[in-house]
């Protein structure tokens, strides 16, 4: 029997990209309010979330193809050491790198966008540790062959992209409606800091 925490650590991780403003409400709301449309707000949505599944779609395709050619201790060490790299990274000069498209972009330059900053923020990389389980065959969750699992790599990322969209969406009418972006500027939580620390732990877990 499947157990359920490997799918709710997928939403967490969901809800955690939606909550984050790096990862797509801000510009939804920017764009919104430049164009005075709550339309426009909600239908930035659509992009950001294409975006962000095509940026994970190919981490998770790379450890179904990776899983037919490694065992999954292998795969696992080298998942903790690319984590960690990327943490280190991100913190380091991670910041010199941001994504440079306007607030005022259009619908395909927002999907551009997140696309780069899901693959920047290594977003795709946190969703390996519960991939290799559910996904590569004689793995603790099932037994399936590496060809068959694609049904379960696919049904992962709509778990993630699900709860991901539905805080987004929250998040963005909340803001859009009632809040306003000023509060922005009385404080918001460092997603980087905690991104940075979340990486580096799963990282040293998979090695370990």
């Amino acid at each position: 029997m499947i157990s359920i925490s490997p799918w709710l650590v997928l939403a967490g991780l969901g809800a955690f990209h939606g909550l984050n403003p790096a990862m797509g409400w801000l510009f939804a709301v920017a764009l919104g309010l430049h164009r005075e449309s709550r339309r426009t707000a909600l239908l930035a949505l659509i992009p950001i979330a294409l975006g962000h599944m095509v940026s994970i779609g190919v981490v998770a395709m790379a450890v179904l193809t990776l899983g037919l050619v490694a065992d999954q201790r292998s795969l696992e060490t080298a998942a903790g050491m690319v984590l960690i790299g990327w943490a280190i990274f991100h913190a380091t000069s991670g910041h010199n790198h941001r994504v440079r498209i306007g607030m005022k972009t259009g619908m395909m330059g927002l999907g551009v966008w997140s696309f780069l900053m899901a693959t920047a923020h290594g977003a795709g990389l946190m969703l390996v540790p519960v991939l290799i389980p559910l996904c590569l065959s004689g793995s603790p969750a099932s037994d399936l062959t590496a060809a068959g699992s694609l049904p379960i790599a696919l049904s992962a990322i709509g778990v993630h992209m699900g709860a991901m969209l539905a805080v987004i969406l929250v998040v963005t009418v909340c803001v859009y409606e009632w809040a306003g972006l000023s509060f922005l500027r009385r404080g918001w939580i460092n997603f980087d800091l905690i991104w940075i620390a979340a990486l580096t732990i799963t990282g040293i877990v998979l090695i370990v």
